[in-house]
């Protein structure tokens, strides 16, 4: 939960950073436009799973830790 939360407001803010930023230097971009809704939505998508992966391996590897082994390890 934390996890998709910290992700997605980094995604919007880098979002926003990239929208501005492409427009820019428009210039310079080949073969796509600056505002280009589908190369935005696929980038979205794509760090949204990566974060979801990422925040659900270690959780899924600490459920599967006894607890009390856990404490005693410490």
């Amino acid at each position: 939960n934390r996890t998709l939360r910290m992700a997605a407001t980094g995604i919007a803010l880098g979002s926003l950073a990239s929208f501005f930023t492409a427009k820019a230097i428009a210039s310079l971009l080949f073969g796509t436009r600056p505002s280009d809704p589908l190369t935005f939505a696929a980038m979205i998508l794509l760090l949204m799973v990566v974060a979801l992966v990422a925040g659900f391996i270690p959780a899924w590897r600490a459920s599967r830790i006894d607890p009390t082994t856990a404490l005693r390890a410490n």
